[in-house]
């Protein structure tokens, strides 16, 4: 079941991360756990709740979720649990930092990853769509994502970006394929992306907790809104369902919340 399972997931052409994911959550499920029943799946919801955040345990509850379906027992499904919505975000790298990085990995020997880090800030896409992007999509400024309910969301290119990564295809004679890719000339995977970058957090002296691929979508989103207050808009181009979603960009980050206390306050 497990392995039929796994099939169905690469099928959707859901993320390779959310893939890793769900089938822990199965697997792990049936290591403690010897038969499927509605009793055991409950059991396992509060060992989760005991011992995981809120947000991990709703990963693994839907991952079982999904597994009910693909075996055609949906009513078993379990509910998820409440998260507390922060009233702050949380490990946003800084504009500052993602300048200094940026400037940086421009020096390194292999520029690529200084493109990396410019298209998940500059198009604020997601890592597994990052992957995706070929040297066509930048030759046109966008890249059309088809999502679960057929809708089309246009990951734009912006033209400052477009022109440079341009001037470095060139360079290095690419005409054509995937943008990103590893010493072997494959595609490059999102677990090689996080674990570079990591490196590269650890290296240059940067707190290694806000250098990770999402960090930088946030920052995406903080900088847009700062330079063109239109949450609606950056709710379409960030491909988010709700605009309740979007929202949690008009707060500051917890740092900058310190700061700002910091300073004011002197009663």
């Amino acid at each position: 079941m497990v392995t039929t399972f796994e099939t169905a997931l690469k099928e959707s052409q859901m993320a390779e991360n959310t893939i890793t994911a769900y089938l822990y959550a199965v697997n792990d499920f049936y290591g403690k756990y010897k038969s499927l029943s509605k009793k055991n799946l409950l059991l396992y919801k509060t060992y989760l709740i005991e011992h995981f955040k809120p947000k991990t345990v709703n990963l693994r509850i839907q991952a079982l979720n999904k597994f009910l379906e693909h075996i055609g027992k949906p009513k078993l499904r379990l509910k998820s649990v409440k998260v507390q919505q922060r009233t702050y975000l949380e490990n946003v790298i800084s504009q500052a930092d993602y300048l200094f990085l940026k400037e940086q990995l421009r020096k390194e020997e292999n520029p690529m990853w200084y493109f990396v880090v410019r298209f998940l800030a500059a198009t604020g896409a997601r890592v597994s769509e990052l992957i995706q992007i070929k040297v066509e999509h930048v030759k046109i400024g966008y890249f059309d994502l088809y999502t679960k309910g057929g809708k089309v969301r246009r990951l734009f290119i912006p033209l400052q970006l477009r022109e440079e990564t341009i001037k470095w295809l060139t360079n290095e004679q690419k005409t054509s394929g995937y943008l990103f890719l590893n010493r072997l000339g494959e595609r490059i995977t999102t677990r090689g992306i996080a674990q570079k970058l990591k490196l590269f957090a650890e290296r240059y002296g940067l707190n290694s907790k806000v250098v990770y691929p999402h960090s930088f979508r946030h920052r995406y989103a903080k900088n847009f809104l700062e330079a063109f207050n239109d949450i609606s808009l950056l709710a379409d181009l960030m491909g988010h369902e709700s605009i309740e979603t979007t929202r949690i960009y008009l707060r500051r980050t917890a740092s900058e919340q310190q700061a700002i206390v910091d300073k004011i306050i002197t009663w």
